[in-house]
């Protein structure tokens, strides 16, 4: 069976405002990682066409192409800041576009001098149809910046 994968990564600078989780965006077409099975397009699979990602949540779902059980990968990188923690997790539909939001693989981290360099791996089961997205949170006072960020699938297609 053949392993189905897409892996965005970049480096543009996101500012991150502090409390709620945001959702880590990412670029499309040339600036794409790989994404030879169509899981993150302008059109998405409901129709709705982008026209900005550096503005738009959407730009940060990963549609998956099949079901399976699927490995994720993230790696955050934040700039030097005025916070006492960073936060990441994976979420299934975290803007509520099918079966609403299930955020899973949490984790929070104390930083440590400098920038912070975060990676991580979780596996779940996915669906099409219910996109995947990386989000990620501080508690600074003031906005701060993701500098780079990679996210992952690999989708092992299993039988039903």
């Amino acid at each position: 069976m053949t392993v189905l994968v897409c892996s965005l990564k970049t480096s543009e600078p996101q500012r991150i405002e502090p409390g709620a989780y945001r959702v880590v965006r990412f670029p499309f077409g040339a600036a794409e990682s790989h994404d030879v099975h169509t899981m993150h397009q302008v059109v998405q699979p409901d129709g709705v066409r982008l026209a900005d990602w550096i503005r738009d949540d959407r730009s940060g779902l990963i549609w998956p192409a099949a079901e399976g059980w699927g490995t994720l990968h993230a790696l955050i990188q934040w700039e030097d800041g005025e916070y006492t923690e960073v936060r990441s997790q994976f979420v299934r539909d975290p803007l509520g576009l099918s079966t609403g939001p299930d955020s899973t693989c949490t984790e929070d981290d104390v930083p440590t001098p400098g920038g912070q360099f975060r990676a991580k791996t979780w596996g779940l089961f996915v669906h099409p149809g219910t996109p995947l997205a990386l989000v990620v949170r501080h508690d600074a006072r003031t906005a701060q910046r993701v500098t780079l960020a990679e996210f992952k699938l690999a989708i092992h297609p299993t039988e039903v």
